[in-house]
């Protein structure tokens, strides 16, 4: 008999202290703050790693423009070919890294 009133104590006790457990939920808060951060870096980090990209992409135009220009077109295919891809990859890795973290 000890044990079924003890058992039924316990169960009675859980019963009423989880639902107020449940409604704490620790965290929340700081999960939308972290969420907020998140946001404001990957947008400023986004705006750093398109104007680098621009930047080096002028760059890269301008020496195959002046291989181009000084008769050295041994490899400019190649280096046409690099220079697409590269600003290829700057464009697919920016809306790639959107969707994962589900930025609009």
């Amino acid at each position: 008999m000890w044990q079924g009133n003890m058992l039924w104590t316990a169960t009675a006790v859980l019963f009423f202290i989880s639902p107020e457990t449940a409604a704490a939920q620790p965290g929340i808060s700081e999960f939308y703050q972290v969420s907020g951060e998140m946001h404001r870096w990957y947008f400023s980090l986004s705006d750093l790693i398109l104007v680098i990209g621009a930047i080096s992409g002028i760059l890269g135009g301008l020496r195959i423009y002046s291989n181009w220009q000084g008769g050295k077109i041994h490899h400019i295919d190649a280096q046409v070919m690099g220079w697409f891809f590269s600003c290829l990859f700057l464009t697919i890795v920016g809306a790639f890294l959107k969707a994962l973290y589900g930025i609009s």
